[in-house]
């Protein structure tokens, strides 16, 4: 019966906004990614093909769209391991500042 009262006690309370900006804060972090992931390697694809393979090496239309394929995927494996050294740095601060409390 007491853990019922405490259980009911607990949903008459208003939400912990504490944790508000820490979720902002990964929401933005998430967002700029996922910019990144989308626009570096097509971006990088573009560029690459028609500047740096096509206009600086020479290369043929069949050669200059493997390479530039192969910088955008390079750019897709960097961005995303941006991501995770970001996120894993972000949490293990958010444990160190939650362990202090």
């Amino acid at each position: 019966m007491q853990r019922l009262d405490k259980r009911a006690l607990n949903a008459l309370q208003p939400p912990d906004f504490r944790n508000e900006s820490s979720l902002a804060s990964t929401l933005k972090t998430l967002l700029f990614f996922t910019a990144l992931m989308i626009a570096v390697p097509i971006g990088l694809y573009f560029t690459t093909k028609s500047y740096v393979f096509k206009g600086a090496f020479g290369m043929s239309n069949r050669d200059s769209y493997f390479y530039a394929a192969i910088v955008a995927v390079v750019a897709v494996h960097v961005v995303l391991a941006l991501f995770v050294y970001v996120a894993w740095n972000e949490g293990s601060r958010q444990w160190r500042e939650g362990k202090q409390d």
